[in-house]
């Protein structure tokens, strides 16, 4: 609910704005929504000239996405919260852009695995009633820088409304890997806590490529 109250505040915030610029700007601003692989997220965009457009939004995402790291399977689930500023770059000063800036904000996987059988946490073997249920999070960097490629002709086309498609790729430092363990008749047995430490060693290595967030978009916007 808060969620969707902020997405609502932000959008007629963005409307107002632009509402407010095109008096003063003719037509330099727009905004627009888009769906992607971030989630769904709704921007400003404002041109610079005929070559540089500067855009700000925000995107938001949450589905559930199964994993296994290290021999443990977990239920997962992934959400995203994030803002980002862009700058584009239309070298021919048409719809073809190159793209870079940053994402801010939190990128996270929630995960919940309960081994049905015997598994090896952290090098060593124990039983499904010595492990109980292992929950943990894998995040990503608060800053995200990006680079992508686009088409976007909301500054280049005759009309009000534009299209615009992006693709990409964020970059994060090493995933950030918390596990914890509950329900187990050794969940809080200090041999078997170290078992997990090194075990989320292993898990951070296993998600090493989830720094590397691919990025790819569609869009409508209109320009003011």
């Amino acid at each position: 609910m808060k969620t969707r109250i902020f997405v609502a505040s932000l959008g007629a915030a963005l409307l107002a704005a632009a509402g407010g610029a095109h008096a003063q700007e003719g037509g330099n601003f727009a905004v627009g929504g888009n769906i992607g692989t971030p989630g769904a997220g709704i921007e400003a965009q404002y041109r610079l000239n005929d070559s540089f457009v500067v855009r700000g939004g925000g995107d938001w995402l949450d589905y559930d996405h199964d994993e296994t790291y290290s021999g443990v399977a977990y239920k997962g689930n992934i959400t995203s919260k994030t803002g980002g500023v862009f700058l584009d770059w239309h070298p021919m000063q048409g719809g073809f852009f190159v793209s870079g800036g940053s994402y801010f904000g939190k990128r996270k996987l929630d995960l919940s695995g309960a081994p049905t059988e015997n598994t090896e946490i952290g090098g060593a073997t124990f039983t499904p009633a010595q492990i109980g249920t292992i929950s943990g999070h894998v995040e990503l960097s608060d800053a995200q820088p990006f680079v992508g490629l686009g088409w976007d002709n909301t500054f280049s086309g005759d009309g009000g409304w534009g299209f615009r498609v992006l693709g990409g790729v964020s970059f994060s430092d090493s995933p950030k890997v918390d596990l914890t363990a509950s329900g187990g008749t050794l969940s809080n047995d200090p041999t078997f806590q170290q078992r997990l430490r090194e075990e989320e060693a292993e898990v951070r290595d296993d998600a090493k490529d989830f720094k590397y967030f691919p990025v790819a978009q569609i869009g409508l916007t209109y320009r003011f």
